[in-house]
């Protein structure tokens, strides 16, 4: 029940600040879709701004992160103070040195960048526009590692709400630059949003140096690649690497093919716009679960206790189904009507919306795959096994890469835009049940039984709502006609009554993650024999 709290607690600290972020994020992503639409200025905007994003994941989020957390929980245990803080100090400046060169090339390098990036840049993006914007933001790389390090190590002391809030002041940041006020005073408003990028990305790094001043890094500068704690991050982190790095290459492997140039016109962006929904969900509860997991597990795994680690990790891949799979639902039932009320503004027409709506559809079929993913990796890697996993992504990897061609050359009509994001939800699948089932082989009973369970419940409950949600959406028309005013509060009665009317089904059924998250909220212990049980 105390792992159980903990997590809870961090969740839900990390979703408050969480959603708080994202709301700014949605109308962040609102302000950029009503200056740019689905226009060719938007695919080079969003290009400009996915190629950094990979690198940061690659390098800072992905896994240098998930490598040094492991490293700097055992230091925390086994080291002094002062040997803990100049492993820290040495780290930072040393990932400093190579973020700087990595950001300098890709400066240096643009117009390679941009075309190794596209499939056909001619037919899908402003090519000069996507190089000068790609200069503008690149340098966001740089800061946004070195604050993905920043959180790692304000993880490692329990610390979640600064480092979760970090993003707000990126969405704040290009919301500002995105103001008539401010981007009438650049050439476009595509380089005002870029100028925004970069400077919220500055910010995140350094608002939480003063906290991690407080906690006792000096910043001394000291560069050092034979450091034990630093070549120990590196050897982990060259197959973490190559596993999550996987991972977040299908997102280049979608932005490739978004602009093939038989897609239609705004691919990449109605793309974006139908990820960026995904991510409002994911970064909720399903990505709070996860970082406030990854450190617990790696405590766990460095204490040789893998039966906690295994209940922890069931535990969370049922508290995020419960999250996820109604959501999935909802959206693919609704995912129009969401598009049109939430973006429909402005330069994103009605077209835009189809296409969007479209690549929605396919994208949430595998929000609760792409949501476990993020929680069975870390396990792996807190046990210290790294070759698993990075065979895995190699499979999900080349997966991905037929699907999309098969989607492109074969199935186009039937899936158009949205084959990118078909293959990368049947990608995410393989992934987490080829990485569950083999962790189970290998580590013992995961309570299958009760996750099978609970999944069936969390299935009825969905069906359920999602009756629902059809009809609501079929007799209101969602009143297609009507004023933005009169959309939203039909769109938000709709959301509200579909919540209570889940919830409602999931008390009635007895789920147990609703009573186990009531029941750790009010600090009561769970009825005998519940718990988690072998297969």
């Amino acid at each position: 029940m105390t792992e159980k709290k903990q997590i809870l607690k961090s969740a839900s600290i990390i979703t408050l600040v969480t959603m708080v972020s994202r709301t700014l994020g949605y109308v962040r992503d609102e302000r950029i879709t009503f200056l740019l639409g689905t226009s060719l200025a938007a695919n080079s905007f969003v290009l400009a701004y996915r190629i950094p994003n990979l690198f940061r994941r690659l390098v800072g989020e992905g896994s240098m992160t998930s490598s040094f957390i492991p490293v700097f929980t055992k230091y925390m245990r086994e080291k002094s103070p002062t040997e803990l803080w100049e492993f820290a100090n040495r780290l930072f400046w040393t990932l400093a040195l190579l973020v700087a060169v990595i950001t300098v090339l890709g400066m240096v390098f643009s117009p390679a960048v941009i075309h190794t990036f596209t499939a056909s840049a001619g037919n899908s993006i402003a090519y000069e526009q996507a190089i000068t914007l790609n200069r503008i933001i690149f340098p966001y790389l740089f800061f946004v590692a070195l604050a993905a390090l920043a959180m790692g190590i304000l993880n490692c002391f329990n610390i979640f709400g600064l480092p979760a809030s970090t993003s707000v002041f990126l969405n704040a940041s290009i919301i500002l630059f995105s103001i008539g006020a401010v981007w009438r005073y650049f050439k476009d408003p595509a380089v005002s949003l870029a100028v925004g990028v970069l400077v919220g990305g500055a910010l995140q790094f350094l608002i939480q140096v003063p906290a991690l001043v407080r906690k006792g890094m000096t910043f001394k500068f000291g560069l050092s690649f034979l450091h034990p704690g630093i070549r120990d991050v590196a050897r982990l982190m060259l197959p973490r690497f190559f596993g999550i790095g996987i991972g977040q290459i299908n997102f280049f492997i979608d932005t490739y093919f978004a602009t093939a140039a038989r897609m239609p016109a705004g691919s990449l962006a109605a793309l974006y716009v139908a990820d960026r929904v995904m991510e409002l969900l994911l970064g909720g509860y399903a990505i709070a679960v996860a970082t406030a997991i990854l450190p617990m597990m790696s405590h766990q795994a460095a204490a040789k206790d893998f039966e906690a680690l295994k209940k922890t990790l069931t535990f969370a891949v049922r508290i995020v189904a419960f999250i996820t799979v109604p959501a999935a639902v909802g959206l693919v039932i609704l995912r129009e009507p969401i598009i049109r009320v939430l973006f429909q503004h402005g330069q994103f027409v009605a077209e835009s919306t189809r296409l969007t709506a479209r690549a929605l559809l396919y994208y949430a079929l595998g929000l609760p795959a792409l949501a476990s993913v993020k929680l069975v990796v870390p396990a792996f890697y807190s046990a210290n096994d790294t070759k698993t996993p990075v065979i895995v992504a190699t499979i999900s990897l080349v997966m991905n890469i037929v699907l999309n061609v098969l989607f492109l050359e074969f199935f186009f009509k039937r899936v158009q835009n949205g084959g990118p994001a078909l293959a990368t939800a049947i990608s995410c699948y393989f992934d987490f049940f080829a990485l569950f089932l083999v962790f189970r082989l290998r580590y013992g009973a995961l309570g299958t039984i009760q996750i099978f369970r609970s999944f069936g419940k969390i299935a009825m409950c969905s069906g359920i709502m999602g009756v629902a949600c059809w009809f609501g959406a079929k007799y209101t028309e969602f009143t297609i006609h009507s004023r933005f005013f009169v959309q939203l509060v039909v769109f938000s009665a709709m959301i509200s009554g579909a919540t209570i009317l889940y919830l409602a089904a999931a008390w009635l059924l007895r789920c147990h993650e609703l009573e186990e998250v009531y029941g750790v909220a009010l600090r009561q212990r769970p009825a005998a024999g519940e718990g988690f049980s072998g297969s």
